[in-house]
This record gives structure tokens, sequence and C-alpha cells, in this order.
């Protein structure tokens, strides 16, 4: 099971860091992602980290903006957004899937295991 928070209403420049919690003992060997959904939208990447943090991705609508990041000791993966913008206005969704060391997926079909998603709004 996968639990976002962090979510909520910020204006234009400001920051937010969102959280997604995993239950169970083996978070540690997934790969984890963000994804977003705007409405009338596709859902679409935003950032993966691999099962230890060595590789990461983003989608070039948030390079330099966002950073995603792992606690596999507190199996939370975060994401750090800044300098946020209208257009970021979504509801965000973590996901997971079990991928070798290293390994890291931008598609939605890859991710197996998804959150409830919570809603960020950027006011301009």
């Amino acid at each position: 099971q996968l639990v976002e928070s962090g979510g909520g209403l910020v204006p234009a420049g400001g920051s937010l860091r969102l959280s997604c919690v995993a239950s169970g003992r083996t978070f540690g060997t997934y790969t984890m992602g963000w994804f977003r959904q705007a409405p009338g939208k596709e859902r679409e990447f935003v950032a993966t980290i691999s099962r230890y943090g060595s590789t990461t991705d983003y989608a070039d609508s948030v390079k330099g903006r966002f950073t995603i990041s792992r606690d596999n000791a507190k199996n939370t993966v975060y994401l750090q957004m800044n300098s946020l913008k209208p257009e970021d206005t979504a509801v965000y969704y973590c996901a997971a899937v079990a991928l070798p060391p290293g390994r890291i997926a931008t598609m939605t079909f890859e991710y197996a295991y998804w959150g409830q998603g919570t809603q960020v709004t950027v006011s301009s």
C-alpha cells in the first residue's frame, strides 16, 4: 500500500514536499516513481528513482525544479517541488515496481502499485 501526503495550495514560485509511505518490509527492492494527472489530461511521468537511489530521472518540464529522493529505512519516497508554476497543478501519485538495482521506469504501464494521490494546486 502506498499513501501520499503533503499536497496543498501554494502560490506560484512556492515550494511543497510530497511524501509517499509504503507498507511492508520490501520497500528497498522497489523502483519508485511520481506521476501527475491534471483535469482532462492523461497521467504523466514526473520523476523516478532506483531502489537504492543511485539513478534518477525527471520529466523535462520539472528538471531543475523538482527533486526525488528516498529513505529506505523509513519506507518513504519524497518529491521536493520548488519554483512551482500554475501548470504544475494536478493530482500527484506515487507508484512502485520491483526492478533490479539501478533500473528506473518512466511509463505508467511499467508500475504495479499506485497510491491514491494527493492534490497540488498552484495559484497564479
